[in-house]
């Protein structure tokens, strides 16, 4: 995976600016994994007798709105000598940030009510169709054409995200339950999951499209990413729930919750506008892997033998798409 350039090497010499700039991304890619792999774990541990008790949509408008309030607090202490010298601010370079704010809004939504039509596993498994929407549209939009050596490393990435959807098995009175032995999926399932992998390659691509496209300080960018969010979302919530049940359900957990997705956001904002979407989708594929073990350490499952597999896959298929040759 490159390493971004790192504008805080000023002054450095060649050699301590180029370790510092990998340091940087490598402590980038590193808290992606960490926080994204956490996600599923931090909910189980909000869970009350087996259901999530807070609405996810407000819990997503204030993500979002925590991602705005760090990109504006950066923007006025690193980027403001950049900001008046560009005269950047205008309606022509916030408005492409209203697509992918709005697209992530229905993929938001589609997986709630994804929920009712699969059981878990069967939308673990499926929504790994999202590396190939997600590839298809750079090869499509962006002109980023793959050899088939690297199709062939993303087709190992989807496996094993099959491959970690059966990898946990649970133990008699485990606050998670375990995983379900039978499958399913209603034909509005499936309608809904192609529609739900499609949106999210095309929402992906689309944000990398319109943060390279402008040469714009990155926390400006997110500022009208986020801007956006926050009111599409909050749109979202109010026509779905009322005001009063906002904060229904929240406890330290939700708080946790919010402060890593937000982390999270802006993480992913780095990787898409200095690297690609590609290493966003190693990146996910990688959190797998902190998702199992911290299972395993907070509800008592146990790794069946797909977890070795799915680590084997992953590493095989890094090594196949960053190799030199």
């Amino acid at each position: 995976m490159d390493a971004v350039e790192d504008s805080g090497t000023f002054g450095l010499p060649p050699a301590k600016a180029q370790m510092r700039g990998r340091f940087s991304w490598g402590l980038v890619l590193l808290l992606s994994v960490l926080a994204y792999g956490s996600h599923a774990p931090l909910i189980g541990l909000c869970k009350v007798d087996g259901r999530v008790p807070f609405s996810s949509s407000s819990v997503v408008v204030l993500v979002e709105l925590a991602k705005l309030v760090v990109s504006s607090v950066l923007l006025l202490a690193c980027d403001r000598s950049s900001l008046a010298s560009s005269g950047a601010i205008s309606v022509r370079s916030a408005l492409p940030f209203a697509v992918p704010a709005s697209l992530y809004a229905i993929n938001n939504n589609l997986v709630v009510h994804m929920q009712h039509h699969m059981d878990p596993v069967t939308f673990q498994v499926l929504s790994n169709l999202k590396i190939a929407a997600t590839a298809s549209a750079l090869s499509l939009l962006l002109r980023q054409r793959l050899p088939a050596r690297k199709w062939l490393a993303l087709f190992l990435l989807m496996i094993a995200g099959a491959c970690h959807a059966g990898a946990l098995r649970g133990q008699p009175g485990d606050v998670e339950p375990a995983v379900h032995a039978h499958l399913y999926i209603t034909p509005w399932g499936a309608v809904a999951i192609t529609a739900y992998c499609s949106i999210s390659g095309l929402s992906a691509v689309y944000t990398e499209w319109a943060l390279k496209s402008q040469p714009l300080p990155l926390n400006l960018q997110n500022l009208f990413l986020y801007t956006f969010g926050v009111a599409v979302n909050s749109i979202t919530h109010a026509a779905s729930s009322p005001v009063s049940s906002f904060f229904e359900g929240y406890s330290a957990w939700v708080a946790v919750i919010i402060a890593t997705q937000a982390l999270n956001g802006l993480l992913m904002s780095i990787v898409m506008k200095y690297n690609n979407n590609i290493t966003r989708l190693f990146i996910i594929s990688c959190s797998m892997l902190v998702n199992a073990i911290l299972s395993v350490l907070l509800f008592n499952l146990q790794l069946t033998p797909l977890f070795i597999v799915a680590v084997g896959l992953i590493c095989t298929a890094i090594h196949l798409y960053y190799r030199v040759r």
